[in-house]
């Protein structure tokens, strides 16, 4: 479950990729759609199951209501905008990978908060990434990029966002279901997004079957089940196991866009994939984890 879900969230990426270049399909509805039926169809998960009472439960405390607002505004919207405008002015891979350097800028927040302390690891780490960003962004050049600036400006936005809604997400998790306040999450940006661009404003007529199957993908693989089966298999997995299956998104991604779209990539960005690779997996060995801890809960963009 958590590799399926792993390589459906890099694929979904790419399909929407295919959706913006071939259809010229409008970002803003994308992001409507996908977040309004993705998010219903998640709560249908544990009103089926037996979490069906913490699907009102979680707006009962106006505290809870208003940081889930905050986290469903800045939060899901957040990364799943940024994520998505970065796919529109470049490709899936870059803005896949450049979402995944979240992690970094998590270390770097909770050393400057003095919640952590910079340790060898954290080095490698950090070091790993500004050359794994190099080598994605310039394809080894000092004197132009070889990646749009607007796709890096969306994809560097879309690793703080993510990094904000990981850590934001902490406080819910610990009471609620992670299904549950992935779906509401959805639900509100979609709703936000509804005003920006409403779901029902597009020309289906310029759509053809193909275009409804890669829309159906990106709603249904690409976002409702990738998230449903990740945060599933969580409850069986160690950290280290999840850190690393997790690392199939970017992968899925990188090699559906390169094979599949024929998008140009360099072997200077192939070895700045393989940097981030490195921190990723260098991210999954954490000195705390142990065999008879419990995998936490956690959410994933």
């Amino acid at each position: 479950m958590a590799i399926i879900g792993a390589i459906f969230w890099g694929i979904g990426g790419t399909v929407s990729n295919k959706l913006f270049k071939d259809y010229s399909i409008d970002v803003n509805w994308l992001v409507t759609i996908r977040l309004l039926i993705a998010g219903l169809l998640l709560l249908v998960i544990p009103f089926l199951g037996r979490d069906r009472s913490q699907i009102i439960s979680v707006w009962k405390h106006k505290k809870t209501a208003f940081q889930l607002i905050v986290f469903g505004l800045i939060g899901m919207l957040g990364v799943q905008y940024t994520y998505m405008m970065s796919i529109n002015y470049g490709n899936a891979a870059i803005a896949t990978l450049l979402q995944n350097l979240s992690p970094v800028i998590i270390i770097v927040y909770l050393i400057l908060r003095q919640q952590s302390t910079l340790t060898k690891r954290d080095v490698m780490i950090v070091i790993l990434s500004l050359m794994g960003c190099f080598f994605l962004l310039t394809n080894g050049s000092f004197t132009q990029l070889s990646v749009s600036k607007l796709a890096i400006f969306w994809g560097l936005l879309a690793g703080v966002a993510a990094a904000f809604y990981t850590l934001y997400a902490v406080k819910f998790l610990k009471k609620y279901s992670s299904l549950i306040i992935v779906g509401w999450a959805m639900i509100i940006g979609g709703v936000t997004m509804n005003f920006i661009h409403p779901a029902w404003q597009v020309s289906f007529s310029d759509l053809n079957f193909k275009a409804y199957l890669y829309l159906a993908f990106v709603i249904i693989f690409g976002t409702m089940i990738a998230f449903w089966f990740f945060i599933a298999s969580l409850q069986n997995l160690l950290p280290t196991e999840t850190s690393l299956l997790g690392s199939l998104e970017p992968l899925s991604a990188v090699l559906t866009t390169v094979f599949w779209l024929k998008e140009p990539f360099g072997i200077f960005q192939w070895i700045g994939t393989a940097c981030t690779f490195g921190m990723l997996i260098l991210l999954s060995f954490n000195k705390k984890t142990s065999q008879d801890t419990p995998p936490p809960k956690k959410l994933e963009s």
